[in-house]
């Protein structure tokens, strides 16, 4: 039986969905039964008619004066943003973004679970990270397909990244989480998710600066 594919949502709809799972979890842990897209707009800083309108996306709809149930809006949320599935991931650079990331174990309760780290230097290699194994990047197409890990975390220096790009899509990997300040491009069946922290700090510097 074929798969059914989830729905499409766009991408900044996708993006602010976080926001409202943060939100709901906050609340059932509070003990709050129902909760309705203003109450939900007050907290977030996001117009009600955008949250009822990004849920709907999802076939998510609130019930007339009571609004969304809070239990089932966590887990549908959850559901489709793919935090309650398992997703393995091998580290690309074990550097001192690297290891943090490996040690995050907020990572893993949004399904993230790094199994291994790869790197080139001789005093990182052979070594653990929060007990995860570091190996040398010559045996990722090697390891790859026992560590059943289909996501590459990229954080190696700028002028490798195109590099360490090839060798994950040549070595299986189906979708790169890109930390370098390189934009990384590949082929059309890899999905890239490119998240520049320094385009972040130039877009923060930006803003304090023209106020």
């Amino acid at each position: 039986m074929e798969k059914e594919r989830p729905p499409y949502v766009p991408e900044p709809a996708i993006r602010r969905l976080p926001w409202y799972l943060a939100c709901v979890s906050r609340l059932r842990a509070q003990g709050v039964e129902y909760v309705s897209s203003t109450a939900i707009s007050r907290q977030l800083n996001v117009d009600a008619s955008q949250i009822a309108k990004d849920l709907s996306y999802l076939n998510i709809k609130g019930k007339t004066r009571i609004g969304y149930e809070v239990e089932q809006l966590e887990r549908e949320l959850d559901d489709f943003l793919g935090f309650t599935r398992c997703h393995k991931a091998v580290m690309i650079g074990v550097g001192s973004l690297g290891r943090a990331l490996i040690s995050d174990s907020g990572l893993s309760r949004y399904g993230l679970n790094i199994v291994a780290g790869f790197d080139t230097s001789p005093d990182i290699v052979g070594t653990e990270v929060a007990g995860v194994p570091v190996y040398d990047m010559s045996r990722l197409a090697e390891l790859r397909p026992g560590l059943d890990a289909e996501i590459a975390v990229i954080a190696v220096p700028v002028e490798f990244a195109a590099e360490v790009t090839g060798q994950c899509v040549a070595a299986g990997i189906k979708a790169l989480w890109n930390f370098t300040p390189f934009h990384i491009k590949t082929s059309p069946g890899i999905t890239i998710q490119n998240t520049s922290l320094y385009a972040n700090l130039a877009l923060m510097y930006n803003r304090m600066n023209s106020r």
